[in-house]
């Protein structure tokens, strides 16, 4: 095969890659394949790139399938339609539920040794991916409460297709809830419209917003979310957790892993890219309404939704802030008492899928607080940001992961670390 030429070839599919895709080899070429998965032998349309060390593919039909290969959750997605009309969204929608557990850990635990730099023989490395409870009796549908589609030139509604930016009309959103999925306008034509979000109001039902083209999003109205005993309020379209059980299941995960040893209510807490106060308020009901904790959060508008939920913790506030020039500006400014009491502090982090990169690294470990607790939704970034975490003088603690999105290739991973002793 050729640079620039597309060919349908068969390929012995070995193992996965990070991203939703796994791992063929051609003319001694990397080739990273759709809608596939390790052990399988399938015939897939090859797209070559001349200015690219590996080649990608999409899955045309399956040769040998492998013993976890299942009928697609998604008909929209599956290999009966064209490669360029399968809908995005559900790269795992083929692979039995339990399995697509586990190839997520075996990418989690590749990214830790390859990026993170964790010896082989690191307890963390056995790390387990959790389903999120009521996912396996739901076989992994019904879990998004947020859904954005796109309207192409012709009106017509709909998600991406897979790995592109082109809409395709799609007849189920098999991930969404019910209301979610019964709310968005599938059947409808939005001429001069650009984009539709579909989301859960808190309660049973759902919003449609309907976006014109070249207009950004506004904020909105506000709904309420609940967390177990707790309410919090955010805007229409602002960040909340997208799977019904994610906010439960990551609160009861910080406040099971902080080490309660380690924390002082007395010092300086803080919650990272905090957002509407997750999981401070997660913090403050583990150890006491007196809890000291700050939450930086660059969006004005979840910063003050923040102040609200936090409003029964006496000595909680919430700065809108980038997380980067707030540390940077912190250790500049710090006092020497300040300093001895970032000592004692206990840091939350939930940064962007990119991580949060060397400058916030490095200002943590200037400040080295007592423990951190990181939420990283990317294995790959995470890793990275614990190499660098562990090479100034962090110990990698406790590790879990979490199926936070069934059907696709993501994880989310919880970790704590301390100082090394």
């Amino acid at each position: 095969m050729t640079d620039s030429e597309n060919v349908d070839v068969e390929l012995d599919v070995t193992n996965v890659a990070h991203g939703g895709v796994a791992v063929a080899r051609l003319d001694g070429r990397v080739v990273f394949v759709a809608d596939s998965l390790p052990g399988e032998r399938v015939r897939a349309r090859v797209s070559a790139d001349d200015h690219s060390s590996f080649w990608r593919a999409e899955t045309v039909s399956v040769v040998e399938a492998s013993p976890h290969r299942r009928p697609h959750i998604w008909a929209d997605a599956a290999l009966e339609r064209t490669p360029d009309r399968r809908a995005g969204g559900a790269e795992f929608g083929h692979i039995e539920l339990a399995w697509q557990r586990e190839l997520k850990r075996q990418v989690l635990v590749d990214s830790l040794g390859r990026f993170g730099k964790l010896a082989e023989h690191h307890p963390a490395r056995s790390v387990e991916v959790e389903p999120v409870a009521g996912d396996e009796e739901a076989n992994g549908l019904g879990w998004r409460t947020r859904v954005s589609l796109h309207v192409d030139d012709d009106g017509i509604v709909g998600p991406y297709a897979a790995r592109s930016h082109r809409v395709v009309a799609v007849d189920t959103l098999p991930l969404a809830t019910q209301a979610v999925e019964y709310a968005s306008p599938l059947d409808e034509r939005l001429v001069g419209s650009e984009r539709v979000d579909v989301v859960s109001d808190g309660r049973r039902g759902a919003r449609v917003v309907v976006r014109g083209e070249g207009r950004a999003a506004k904020a909105g109205p506000q709904i309420t979310e609940r967390v177990g005993d707790r309410e919090f309020r955010l805007e229409e379209l602002g960040f909340w957790q997208v799977h019904h059980g994610a906010a439960e299941t990551l609160t009861s995960a910080v406040q099971q892993q902080m080490i309660a040893d380690a924390f002082d209510p007395e010092a300086p807490n803080l919650d990272l890219y905090g957002g509407v106060g997750l999981l401070a308020a997660a913090m403050g009901d583990r150890f006491g309404a007196l809890t000291r904790v700050e939450t930086v959060e660059s969006d004005r508008h979840a910063t003050a939704n923040a102040a609200h939920n936090l409003r029964d913790f006496a000595r909680a506030s919430a700065v809108t802030a980038r997380v980067d020039r707030y540390l940077s500006q912190r250790l500049k400014n710090q006092a020497p008492d300040d300093r001895q009491g970032l000592t004692r502090a206990s840091v939350i982090l939930d940064p962007p899928r990119a991580g949060a990169g060397k400058q916030v690294v490095s200002s943590l470990l200037q400040m080295r607080p007592a423990q951190l607790v990181y939420v990283a939704c990317d294995p790959v970034a995470f890793s990275r940001d614990l190499a660098q975490l562990t090479a100034g003088g962090y110990e990698l603690r406790s590790l879990r992961a979490f199926d936070l999105f069934p059907h696709t290739h993501h994880v989310e991973a919880l970790a704590v670390l301390t100082p090394a002793s």
